[in-house]
Order: C-alpha cells, then structure tokens, then sequence
C-alpha cells in the first residue's frame, strides 16, 4: 500500500471534533499526519463524520451460524445452561471450511457496522471426536483467514479448555473438541505467534475460557508459556456470568467469589479483559475497577441468555475500564451494543442517561469513548483514536441518513447510537485500506454464498443409516 490521503467533512481527532480534515495514511496503515480545516486537494473525499474504529473484544465466530436457532422454550426453565447443550449439538458437525465460511460472513457485518477489529475468542480446536487436527491450531488459523480476506484486524485469543467444572471436573461429551493440556495448548500459541508475525492488522493473546474450565495449576503453567512467546499479550477471561456460577465457586474455594480469586491467586491488571463479570459484589466491583483491567461487556448477549446486568454505574464511577463484544452475535452492530447497554441500566434505575458520567454530557459520547479506549487497551494494537502513529482504523457515519441528518458533534454519536438501529456507517478503513465504500464491502455476494452453503449443510437433517 502507497502513501494516500483521506478528506473528512467531520472528523473527531482526539477529543475535538474538527471540520475538513486531512488525514495523511503511510504505507504502513498508520496515520502520518492530520491536518484540519484543509482542503481535499486530491485526497479521497468523505462527505460524512469519521470516527475512530470499534473493537469487537469478545467474539466465538462460530456461534454467528446459531444465532435466532434457541429462540423455542425447552420443557423447563430456559437459561445458559440450557442454550449451551443446544450450542454442543450444533458444533458437532461443524468442518474447518464451515467455521472460516462462518467467520467471514461474520467480520463482514462486523465490518459494515463499524466493528474495525475482532477479539476471537476461539476454543473450537479438535476433530468432532477430540483428536487434534494435523495442524493443532487449524480451525484457529481459519478466523485469521476469514479476517484477512475480509480486512477485520483481528486478535487471535485461542482458548485454554481442560476441564468441565470447578476442581478439575471432567469434561463432557460435548466439550471434547475443546480441551487442551498446557502442552498442547502453547503449541497451538506458538503456530500462530509465527503466522501473525509482522502483521500490523493481526496480534496475539490467550484466553483461559473461566474458573470453570481451567484449574489454577493449569492456568498458572499457560501464563508462564504465554510469557515465554508473547510477553505482556492480552489475556481474557469469562468470569461471574451467571450467578450459578459465583455459587459454585464459593462452594470449591472456600468462599472465594470469582473476581476476587482472580484478584487474589492471579493478579489482575491492565493487560487483562475480564468477559461478562455481571455477577460482582460491590467490593468485586471496586477492586477490579482499580485494578486497570477491562470489563469486557457483551450487552446484547446477556439480555439474550437472561444472564444479568452488569454494575456499570458503580464501577464507570470508580473509574472502571469497559469494552464491548457481540459475543453469540444476536446483534453484529456496536451502536446497538452500546444502546442496550444504556438502556438495561435505565430499566433497572428508572432514569435516563444513566451513563452519560455527569449533568450535561452527552451519553452517546461517553459510551463511545469509554468503549474506544478499553477495546484499544486490551487487543494488541495501537488503535481507539484517530492520532498519528495509531493504526488507520476509520468508521465514516453518513451524515445525509435519516438518523443524522442536520446533526453536528456529539449529537451524532448520540443519533448514530440510539436513532439509527445500527446503520449509518457508509464507509470503513482498517490500517488504512478501505474495507466498506457506500455500506457495501466488495467481497460480501461470494461471502454470503459460501456461508449459506455452510448452514444449508449444518442445518440439514442427518440422513437415516
């Protein structure tokens, strides 16, 4: 990619939304320079706002194919629980061709609602009867192809998987593809650590799936190698989704609840992304909003799964750090992530703006920034504002949609959040090479095929004998 250059209507650079920008791209996806209130001359022209791209920190790719297919109640309370056997069925059948066609379309959406990179949080490894593929990172390295045929920057964050309950429970039928020693495990690390080398657009964390899948000898053990390959890497982890699960890890530490033995026999700091932790205590809340971590928070996901609210008022107060992911993938757009995510506090307070951080401040944009900076923290890449040096990661918000029409500043980001359903992202950049012009992206017709094919197969019924 050559040197070019980008002309924005609107552009937030910064903390300042400026008109008539100039944006300088260099050769390696980063930005080179900025100047405002410039005239095109030359540059590519963008009548809309641009707006730094949004990380998706929390994905399992794989569950975009499933998405809409749990929405019939069971003979008893339905729950995570309940979805979750449903979720084993169905990967059954699923080939490494299936999983990329699946991811692809899905970075596609992603990718057309301002979703700039993606958190892949893959714990998907193993042959339907648990033997590992030839390639023990196979179906991991699929992602890494979906993203790079589509433009999503991506965190690989394959999943570290031993066991099915607290205190090394065995795991089920339905989990052996998931299930890694520490040898294992790091081996599939390092094969990735060297395919990603070199890419800007493509970085490397781990994620131990939960207290529930890990135990702490074995937790300890991947750290230590995850260091050895990629020090100071992302780590994320699913923690206090559902309140079952604090119970049942009072019942094996002890009464440790699960943040706080995260806290206590880890260490939790800035360079990790703790996925739900709806279920805290005040005391869980405060110290982990101290602690320089992310809450990894996927709004839509929760309120599908009736898992809970997150504490977000408490925690943003203490100075939490929060991010957003789509997780299952019931929604793929960030503005609806961010709506639901407001919204679930103003049913529960009974007040608007229940998160705009203080009188008079747009919630749109608060959201917006708190979302921005978390996600750019924990995935690996310089990203979350439009500056020099930080990757060339641009959402451009069509300032002529109904939505936001006649709206400047913040009031886009408000409109954009909780007027448009989602839409209004006409263009995207990802390290500079456009990925979306005028809402479509140039490979989405072959995508969409390949993925239809790949549910037509998944879905249909097995054949008798």
């Amino acid at each position: 990619m050559r040197e070019h250059k980008l002309w924005f209507e609107h552009a937030l650079i910064g903390d300042d939304w400026r008109r008539d920008v100039v944006m300088t791209v260099g050769a390696d996806g980063a930005i080179a320079g900025i100047r405002s209130d410039a005239p095109a001359d030359g540059a590519v022209r963008h009548e809309g706002a641009a707006i730094p791209g949004i990380a998706n920190v929390h994905s399992h790719a794989h569950q975009r194919a499933m998405a809409g297919l749990t929405e019939r109640s069971g003979p008893g309370p339905d729950s995570f629980w309940t979805w979750r056997e449903l979720m084993y069925r169905f990967l059954g059948r699923m080939t490494p061709e299936d999983l990329q066609a699946i991811a692809a379309q899905l970075y596609v959406e992603c990718l057309k609602a301002g979703y700039t990179a993606v958190g892949e949080f893959q714990y998907l490894h193993h042959q339907p009867d648990g033997r590992p593929y030839e390639t023990r990172a196979e179906m991991s390295l699929r992602t890494l192809a979906a993203a790079r045929e589509t433009g999503i920057a991506i965190t690989l964050l394959p999943t570290l998987y031993a066991y099915g309950g607290f205190g090394g429970v065995p795991a089920g039928e339905g989990q052996r593809r998931f299930l890694n020693d520490a040898e294992g495990f790091l081996r599939i690390v390092e094969i990735l650590a060297g395919t990603i080398d070199g890419d800007a657009d493509a970085a490397l964390g781990i994620s131990p799936h939960s207290l529930r899948a890990v135990t702490p000898e074995l937790m300890a053990e991947t750290l230590a190698g995850l260091d050895a390959i990629a020090p100071g890497a992302p780590v994320h982890i699913h923690v206090a989704e559902q309140a079952r699960e604090v119970e049942e890890c009072i019942d094996w530490s002890g009464g440790a609840r699960p943040v706080d033995w995260l806290m206590d026999r880890i260490g939790i700091d800035a360079r990790w992304c703790l996925i739900h932790a709806t279920h805290m205590d005040e005391g869980e809340t405060d110290r982990l909003a101290q602690s320089g971590a992310v809450a990894g928070l996927c709004p839509l996901t929760e309120a599908n799964l009736g898992d809970g609210l997150f504490p977000a008022p408490r925690y943003l107060a203490a100075g939490g750090r929060i991010a957003i992911g789509s997780d299952s993938h019931v929604s793929r757009s960030p503005a609806v992530e961010l709506s639901m995510l407001e919204y679930g506090q103003r049913l529960i307070h009974r007040s608007r703006n229940a998160l705009a951080g203080g009188p008079g401040r747009s919630t749109g944009r608060t959201l917006f920034d708190r979302v921005r900076l978390g996600g750019a923290q924990i995935m690996g890449r310089r990203t979350g504002q439009l500056a020099i040096g930080a990757r060339a990661d641009i959402a451009v918000l069509d300032t002529a949609a109904p939505a936001l029409v006649s709206r400047e500043g913040d009031a886009l980001l408000d409109s954009w959040i909780f007027a448009s359903d989602g839409g209004a992202v006409r263009d995207v950049y990802v390290g500079g090479r456009q990925v979306v012009a005028g809402g479509r992206h140039d490979r989405e017709d072959e995508i969409a095929a390949r993925y239809r094919a790949a549910l037509d197969r998944l879905l249909a019924e097995p054949s008798a004998g």
